[in-house]
């Protein structure tokens, strides 16, 4: 049997490729510090490092949301401390003014102005921005959520807010009208809502109200009962009520109820009732009415009769009842104020715990499925070795015969 240079050819291009095929292989090894790079190899080893890659991706996804949760949760904290602020020197505005009263000042003009530029500071923070869209929109957070108008001749305040629930095109609209509704008596300030246009909720004295539209309210309880519960690590996904609540809606801002609260408070009227209440003593509510007890005490200044002289009297006790509203208010404030600072925090203490779990998986990762960088860098060696000389055989062999042309 004679053995010709084609049947060499076939076995030297077939070992040629086998040793190629291991340089390779030893190349990948340093490039992706891997032992293993199918299951094949090691599947035990193999099967671990995937799971611990999953985990790490999983822990680097919640690293990443974690950034854009703790910004807007950051500005929701700074508007409500500056809410708390704007409250806070309103209340030594309302004492600045209540003592010119008492010194028999008719001029205090100055201060109700300064009042109703508070007013508007206070929309603002509610308006605030994170990006492109509020923080205190809830689930909507592409809508201007706040707007204001003071008529001081007609002796009202409204607050109206704008909100798109879910599954809907065009926004609602809650109006909030404030205003006096016992003029000629010692002053009954309250809201009078409505709900695009229609009345809901109607001020029948001593602090009770009149439910005209339960529909209509039931959309005020919605809007303050949303939530935004975010997985990032904190709690557990099989029980939603454990996650991390990231919305602060306005109107929870303004009457210092948590969504939780309004919930829990949701049946037979409580939450209606309680929502109601809040609003009436709500920092935007207490400036309004020490701005309009000025005003008051203002007209009544330019002329004197008894029924004069009860106005201003009516004033008076108006602006001291409302220095001891600000009071209380202020600690309600002070509470979504502290309640979005534990939240902050809550996120830098998961950020860290994330990323030091990510840490222990790559180091995990490591010893399972990494490779040893010397034994990879020697095992290249020697392949590029063997291919250099396979290459140089080749070129001894590759000579053409004359048996090559003979058939």
């Amino acid at each position: 049997m004679r053995v010709v240079n084609s049947s060499m050819y076939r076995n030297y291009t077939s070992s040629l490729n086998k040793v190629h095929s291991q340089l390779n292989k030893s190349f990948n090894k340093i490039s992706s510090s891997k032992a293993y790079e199918t299951a094949a190899d090691n599947p035990l080893a193999y099967y671990a490092g995937k799971k611990m890659d999953n985990q790490h991706q999983d822990a680097q996804s919640k690293l990443q949301l974690l950034t854009d949760i703790q910004n807007r949760i950051y500005q929701q904290e700074l508007g409500a401390r500056d809410i708390k602020s704007v409250l806070s020197e309103a209340k030594q505005r309302v004492i600045y003014a209540r003592t010119a009263t008492s010194t028999g000042e008719s001029d205090i003009r100055t201060h109700k102005e300064d009042l109703l530029q508070k007013l508007q500071l206070v929309v603002n923070d509610l308006n605030t921005q994170y990006e492109d869209f509020y923080v205190y929109g809830g689930n909507d957070v592409n809508t201007t959520p706040f707007s204001m108008n003071a008529d001081m001749e007609k002796m009202e305040m409204t607050l109206t807010y704008r909100h798109t629930f879910p599954g809907e095109k065009e926004p609602t609209e809650f109006t909030m009208t404030f205003k006096d509704h016992d003029p000629d008596g010692k002053g009954d300030y309250a809201f009078d809502i409505s709900v695009d246009g229609q009345p809901v909720a109607e001020y029948q004295g001593d602090g009770k109200y009149n439910i005209v539209d339960k529909i209509g309210m039931d959309k005020v309880v919605k809007a303050m009962s949303e939530q935004g519960r975010v997985d990032i690590g904190y709690g557990l996904i099989s029980d939603r009520s454990t996650l991390l609540d990231t919305y602060t809606g306005g109107l929870n801002v303004l009457t210092g109820l948590s969504s939780d609260t309004v919930i829990a408070q949701d049946g037979q009227n409580k939450a209606e009732d309680l929502i109601l209440e809040r609003l009436n003593k709500s920092p935007f509510a207490l400036i309004g009415k020490a701005a309009l007890a000025i005003q008051e005490y203002e007209d009544a200044s330019h002329n004197e009769s008894d029924e004069v002289s009860a106005k201003k009297a009516k004033a008076i006790e108006t602006l001291g009842q409302t220095i001891e509203e600000m009071s209380a208010t202020e600690q309600n404030v002070t509470t979504v104020y502290s309640d979005l600072g534990n939240k902050y925090q809550l996120l830098e203490t998961m950020e860290t715990k994330l990323n030091a779990f990510s840490d222990s998986l790559k180091e995990q990762y490591k010893d399972k499925l990494g490779a040893d960088p010397y034994e990879a860098i020697m095992e290249m060696f020697n392949n590029q070795y063997s291919y250099n000389a396979a290459l140089q055989v080749g070129s001894k062999i590759m000579g053409s015969s004359l048996f090559d042309f003979i058939s």
